[in-house]
């Protein structure tokens, strides 16, 4: 017998919404999110750099939020682009190649926290809607 839980979820869940991820897929999303989180965490420590400084730039990426500012389009746009792999691999990347730890240890806690978003079900937003992200309608628990 096959298993079609994740080809047809039940009507009124967001799996019923274009774009959103639920079922088995968002499981895997999870895990890979907690596997790049600890990833993150693993570059900061092979950095060498205080361990207070994990939790005091944890929520540095979050400052994007200001972007909503400018009304849900651009806020969307700026928290993306903090929220998102290639801004941290970037940074991570050029602290590597160049040597800067900075760099590195913004890229490290970067993915962190990209990590750790993920895992919460706080997502990429979307145009319309802060709480509404790729996994879903976002709600604090």
């Amino acid at each position: 017998m096959t298993d079609t839980t994740d080809a047809h979820p039940p009507a009124g869940t967001a799996g019923t919404t274009p774009g959103v991820v639920t079922g088995r897929p968002l499981a895997w999303l999870r895990a890979e999110a907690l596997a790049t989180g600890l990833a993150g965490l693993a570059v900061f420590a092979a950095t060498g750099q205080p361990w207070w400084l994990v939790p005091a730039l944890l929520l540095v990426p979050d400052l994007f939020m200001l972007g909503y500012l400018a009304g849900p389009r651009a806020g969307a746009w700026v928290y993306n682009l903090a929220h998102s792999a290639p801004l941290p691999l970037a940074l991570l990347a050029a602290g590597l190649g160049w040597d800067v730890t900075a760099l590195t240890v913004a890229g490290a806690i970067g993915l962190a926290h990209i990590g750790l978003d993920r895992v919460i079900k706080a997502g990429l937003k979307y145009d319309h809607g802060f709480a509404i992200t790729h996994l879903g309608v976002w709600e604090r628990r």
